[in-house]
């Protein structure tokens, strides 16, 4: 995304945060790092390839501003805390229907999603064609780019 000319905004942590932030950061790219040291007081801060940080109070002030900065998103495998974004990111792009308003494309790659997506759409009465689910990163970044504006 980075080399598409996209700003990369991530959790701005360690793990998958930390590897996409280097991955963007290596590409030429600006990285944001969307944290809530508050909450995290062990860790050190953001990890060294955010140029940017953008530190919040708390869970659901990190959340609503990773979500108001992107123009899109895409989900990797991670645990709740990413549950709780791609759920914040996909009701967005649920509620943008009543304003007219296009929903912001929404990727999320591999397991956990794949079986978890449908899952929940079906039991929440949703619309699970929100999410779309991919297998890998690439194919993800593709996708993205067909959908944002160049």
């Amino acid at each position: 995304m980075a080399t598409a000319g996209y700003v990369v905004v991530t959790g701005g942590y360690g793990g998958l945060m930390e590897a996409t932030s280097r991955g963007a950061a290596e590409a030429g790219g600006h990285v944001v790092g969307v944290t809530a040291p508050a909450l995290f007081p062990n860790r050190a801060g953001p990890n060294v390839w955010v140029a940017e940080e953008s530190a919040h109070a708390t869970l659901l002030q990190r959340i609503d501003c990773l979500v108001e900065m992107s123009a899109a998103a895409i989900v990797l495998p991670g645990s709740i805390g990413t549950l709780a974004e791609l759920v914040a990111f996909w009701n967005h792009a649920y509620v943008a229907r009543f304003s007219d308003s296009p929903p912001r494309p929404l990727i999320a790659v591999g397991e956990p999603w794949r079986s978890l997506v449908p899952t929940l759409a079906a039991t929440l009465d949703t619309d699970g064609s929100l999410v779309t689910l991919v297998d890998d990163e690439q194919t993800a970044a593709k996708e993205l780019t067909k959908r944002l504006p160049g």
